[in-house]
Formats: C-alpha cells, sequence, structure tokens
C-alpha cells in the first residue's frame, strides 16, 4: 500500500471516503472498519460488515492521526468505520490552540 500525499481511498466496508494528508515513516496498512482501504477508482462496492472494534465512523472534514508513524489522513466522506494504521486506531487532529492576545 502506498499511501503517498494527495491519494485517495475508500473503505471496503463503509461508504467513507479519504485523502492521504501526511504519508507515514514506514510502510504499513491504513484500514477502515477494520478492514484495509482500497484506491478510491477501484469498482468494488462496499460489502462485509464493520469490526465492532472499529466502529465509531469517519466524520467529513476532520483530520486523523497516527502518531507513531506519523499519518495523516482527511475524512473526504463520512462512513460507520473507524480508522487504523497497522491495526492500532487513529485519533481526531485537535485544533491548534490560538497565540495569546494580552
Amino acid at each position: 500500500m502506498d499511501l503517498k500525499p494527495g491519494s485517495r481511498w475508500k473503505s471496503a466496508v463503509c461508504d467513507a471516503q479519504l485523502v492521504v494528508v501526511r504519508p507515514p515513516k514506514a510502510a504499513g496498512e491504513l484500514q477502515c472498519g477494520g478492514a484495509a482501504v482500497l484506491p478510491i477508482d477501484d469498482a468494488v462496492a462496499p460489502t462485509g460488515d464493520i469490526s465492532p472494534d472499529f466502529s465509531e465512523g469517519v466524520a467529513i472534514g476532520k483530520r486523523y492521526v497516527d502518531e507513531d508513524s506519523g499519518l495523516e489522513v482527511l475524512g473526504a466522506k463520512a462512513g460507520q468505520g473507524s480508522l487504523a494504521f497497522n491495526g492500532t486506531p487513529m485519533t481526531v487532529k485537535g485544533a491548534k490552540p490560538l497565540p495569546a492576545s494580552d
């Protein structure tokens, strides 16, 4: 799986679509709903069940990060499966705090 910046992926088990913002430092597998993601141009429709351990969902416009690998992806279309990299759940990236204006 070649996770290049700007590459688009879709879930194999739900409607989620993703865009890679920052690639991982090492090779690995991006997963959604417990299954490996597919290239966006793959004609296969989402099938199968979402793993209960990865069912928190993907929100459109949110950035998800894996701190260990440095991988950052953007949710381009919402879905029911949640993201993981090499089986480790990814977290929602928080907003940067604004500098104090005092």
